[in-house]
Protein backbone atom coordinates (compact mmCIF):
# COMPACT_ATOMS: atom_id res chain seq x y z
CA UNK A 1 0.00 0.00 0.00
CA UNK A 2 1.03 3.30 -1.04
CA UNK A 3 0.64 6.28 1.78
CA UNK A 4 1.55 9.60 1.84
CA UNK A 5 1.82 11.01 4.96
CA UNK A 6 0.89 14.62 5.95
CA UNK A 7 2.85 16.57 9.01
CA UNK A 8 1.59 19.97 9.03
CA UNK A 9 3.54 22.68 11.38
CA UNK A 10 4.64 26.01 11.90
CA UNK A 11 8.17 27.29 12.21
CA UNK A 12 8.33 27.19 16.30
CA UNK A 13 8.27 23.87 15.92
CA UNK A 14 10.87 23.48 13.56
CA UNK A 15 13.00 25.34 15.70
CA UNK A 16 12.75 23.42 18.69
CA UNK A 17 13.55 20.00 17.28
CA UNK A 18 9.32 18.77 17.00
CA UNK A 19 9.28 18.17 13.43
CA UNK A 20 12.56 16.33 13.41
CA UNK A 21 11.38 13.98 16.04
CA UNK A 22 7.97 13.44 14.43
CA UNK A 23 9.76 12.90 11.03
CA UNK A 24 12.15 10.67 12.16
CA UNK A 25 8.73 8.45 13.73
CA UNK A 26 7.71 8.45 9.87
CA UNK A 27 11.09 7.39 8.26
CA UNK A 28 11.69 4.57 10.81
CA UNK A 29 8.22 2.58 10.30
CA UNK A 30 8.11 -0.84 9.42
CA UNK A 31 6.07 0.29 6.58
CA UNK A 32 7.69 3.21 4.95
CA UNK A 33 5.34 5.68 3.26
CA UNK A 34 5.83 6.47 -0.52
CA UNK A 35 5.49 10.67 0.10
CA UNK A 36 6.19 12.99 3.50
CA UNK A 37 4.97 16.78 3.14
CA UNK A 38 5.10 18.68 5.72
CA UNK A 39 3.96 22.25 5.05
CA UNK A 40 4.61 24.82 7.33
CA UNK A 41 2.18 27.45 8.31
CA UNK A 42 4.37 30.97 7.39
CA UNK A 43 1.40 33.31 7.06
CA UNK A 44 -0.78 32.26 9.86
CA UNK A 45 -3.07 30.26 7.46
CA UNK A 46 -4.17 27.99 10.88
CA UNK A 47 -3.92 24.52 11.68
CA UNK A 48 -7.02 23.51 8.95
CA UNK A 49 -5.12 25.48 6.10
CA UNK A 50 -1.97 23.87 6.32
CA UNK A 51 -3.05 20.31 6.58
CA UNK A 52 -5.30 21.10 3.60
CA UNK A 53 -2.40 22.44 1.67
CA UNK A 54 -0.51 19.15 2.56
CA UNK A 55 -3.35 16.99 2.17
CA UNK A 56 -3.50 18.77 -1.58
CA UNK A 57 0.07 17.38 -2.63
CA UNK A 58 -0.63 13.64 -1.82
CA UNK A 59 -0.52 11.33 -4.81
CA UNK A 60 -0.07 8.49 -3.39
CA UNK A 61 -3.80 6.70 -3.05
CA UNK A 62 -3.72 6.34 0.80
CA UNK A 63 -2.75 9.74 2.79
CA UNK A 64 -2.10 9.65 6.87
CA UNK A 65 -2.08 12.25 9.51
CA UNK A 66 0.48 13.02 11.84
CA UNK A 67 0.52 16.45 13.98
CA UNK A 68 3.93 18.02 14.73
CA UNK A 69 4.04 17.31 18.01
CA UNK A 70 3.29 13.17 18.13
CA UNK A 71 5.10 10.43 17.37
CA UNK A 72 4.06 7.15 15.20
CA UNK A 73 5.06 4.05 17.17
CA UNK A 74 7.19 2.16 14.40
CA UNK A 75 4.40 -0.28 13.47
CA UNK A 76 1.16 2.74 13.25
CA UNK A 77 1.38 2.50 9.38
CA UNK A 78 1.41 -1.18 9.01
CA UNK A 79 -1.18 -1.72 10.89
CA UNK A 80 -3.58 0.53 10.24
CA UNK A 81 -2.85 -0.35 6.46
CA UNK A 82 -3.50 -4.30 7.00
CA UNK A 83 -6.71 -2.74 8.88
CA UNK A 84 -7.91 -1.28 5.64
CA UNK A 85 -6.83 -4.47 3.41
CA UNK A 86 -8.83 -6.68 6.01
CA UNK A 87 -12.28 -4.91 6.18
CA UNK A 88 -12.19 -2.35 2.91
CA UNK A 89 -12.38 0.59 4.83
CA UNK A 90 -11.82 4.12 3.75
CA UNK A 91 -10.85 5.21 6.64
CA UNK A 92 -8.82 3.46 9.47
CA UNK A 93 -7.74 5.02 13.04
CA UNK A 94 -5.95 3.39 16.15
CA UNK A 95 -5.39 4.94 19.17
CA UNK A 96 -3.06 6.67 21.49
CA UNK A 97 -0.37 6.46 24.33
CA UNK A 98 -0.45 10.02 25.93
CA UNK A 99 2.98 11.60 26.59
CA UNK A 100 3.84 14.64 29.22
CA UNK A 101 5.76 17.53 28.31
CA UNK A 102 8.79 15.22 29.83
CA UNK A 103 8.03 12.10 27.32
CA UNK A 104 6.70 10.60 29.78
CA UNK A 105 3.55 7.79 29.06
CA UNK A 106 0.61 8.96 31.62
CA UNK A 107 -2.51 7.53 32.09
CA UNK A 108 -4.94 9.68 30.33
CA UNK A 109 -7.10 9.72 28.16
CA UNK A 110 -8.83 12.91 27.20
CA UNK A 111 -11.44 11.14 24.73
CA UNK A 112 -11.69 8.33 26.41
CA UNK A 113 -12.83 5.95 23.43
CA UNK A 114 -10.29 3.41 23.01
CA UNK A 115 -12.15 0.03 21.64
CA UNK A 116 -15.33 1.90 20.53
CA UNK A 117 -16.81 0.13 17.14
CA UNK A 118 -17.39 3.18 14.95
CA UNK A 119 -21.19 3.78 14.78
CA UNK A 120 -21.79 5.90 11.66
CA UNK A 121 -24.92 6.81 13.41
CA UNK A 122 -23.30 7.96 16.34
CA UNK A 123 -19.97 9.41 15.88
CA UNK A 124 -17.37 9.65 18.07
CA UNK A 125 -14.08 11.98 17.63
CA UNK A 126 -11.06 9.65 16.25
CA UNK A 127 -8.13 12.40 16.42
CA UNK A 128 -6.73 13.19 13.61
CA UNK A 129 -3.99 10.54 13.44
CA UNK A 130 -5.98 8.61 10.77
CA UNK A 131 -5.19 6.65 7.25
CA UNK A 132 -7.77 7.35 4.82
CA UNK A 133 -8.34 6.70 1.25
CA UNK A 134 -6.69 10.12 -0.51
CA UNK A 135 -9.87 10.28 -3.26
CA UNK A 136 -12.19 10.91 -0.26
CA UNK A 137 -10.04 12.86 1.85
CA UNK A 138 -9.19 15.49 -0.57
CA UNK A 139 -12.82 15.51 -1.63
CA UNK A 140 -13.60 16.59 1.83
CA UNK A 141 -10.72 18.53 2.91
CA UNK A 142 -10.36 20.59 6.01
CA UNK A 143 -12.22 23.91 6.52
CA UNK A 144 -12.29 26.27 9.63
CA UNK A 145 -14.38 25.43 11.52
CA UNK A 146 -16.72 27.86 13.98
CA UNK A 147 -15.14 29.51 17.03
CA UNK A 148 -16.47 27.59 20.03
CA UNK A 149 -18.99 24.95 18.03
CA UNK A 150 -19.61 22.39 20.13
CA UNK A 151 -20.89 18.47 18.62
CA UNK A 152 -22.24 16.12 20.84
CA UNK A 153 -20.15 18.17 23.92
CA UNK A 154 -17.38 17.76 22.11
CA UNK A 155 -14.76 20.85 20.45
CA UNK A 156 -15.72 21.54 16.78
CA UNK A 157 -12.24 21.35 15.62
CA UNK A 158 -11.34 20.97 11.51
CA UNK A 159 -10.69 17.31 12.62
CA UNK A 160 -13.89 16.55 14.09
CA UNK A 161 -15.73 17.96 11.04
CA UNK A 162 -13.01 16.55 8.45
CA UNK A 163 -14.66 12.97 9.96
CA UNK A 164 -18.54 14.34 10.17
CA UNK A 165 -18.21 14.45 6.34
CA UNK A 166 -16.59 11.39 5.78
CA UNK A 167 -19.50 9.84 7.31
CA UNK A 168 -22.00 12.08 5.11
CA UNK A 169 -20.36 10.88 2.23
CA UNK A 170 -20.94 7.21 3.46
CA UNK A 171 -17.40 6.37 3.89
CA UNK A 172 -16.75 3.29 6.02
CA UNK A 173 -14.57 3.72 9.59
CA UNK A 174 -12.95 0.96 10.72
CA UNK A 175 -11.17 1.46 14.41
CA UNK A 176 -8.05 -0.63 15.58
CA UNK A 177 -8.49 -1.12 19.02
CA UNK A 178 -4.50 -0.87 19.74
CA UNK A 179 -2.00 2.08 20.93
CA UNK A 180 0.36 3.31 17.75
CA UNK A 181 1.36 6.50 18.48
CA UNK A 182 1.89 8.91 21.15
CA UNK A 183 -0.09 11.66 21.82
CA UNK A 184 2.34 14.89 23.20
CA UNK A 185 -0.25 16.20 26.13
CA UNK A 186 1.33 19.74 26.95
CA UNK A 187 -1.78 21.93 26.45
CA UNK A 188 -1.35 23.10 22.83
CA UNK A 189 -3.17 19.85 21.31
CA UNK A 190 -6.12 18.99 23.42
CA UNK A 191 -9.09 17.77 20.57
CA UNK A 192 -12.32 16.90 22.07
CA UNK A 193 -12.00 18.94 25.52
CA UNK A 194 -14.55 21.78 26.22
CA UNK A 195 -11.34 24.03 26.66
CA UNK A 196 -8.45 24.71 24.55
CA UNK A 197 -4.80 26.15 24.40
CA UNK A 198 -4.22 27.14 20.63
CA UNK A 199 -6.66 25.63 17.88
CA UNK A 200 -4.25 27.23 15.11
CA UNK A 201 -1.28 24.79 16.09
CA UNK A 202 -0.95 21.92 14.49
Amino acid sequence: MDIGVVIPTHPARVDNGMVARATASVMTQTLRPAELHIPIDLHREGAWGTRDRGLQAVRAPWVAFLDSDDEFMPHHLETLARAAEETGADYVYSYYQVRNAYGHDIDCDPLGHFGKVFDPADPIQTTITTLVRTELAQKVGFHEPSAGEMIHGQRGGEDWFFTLDCVRLGAKIVHVPQRTWWWSHHGFNTSGLPTQGDARQP
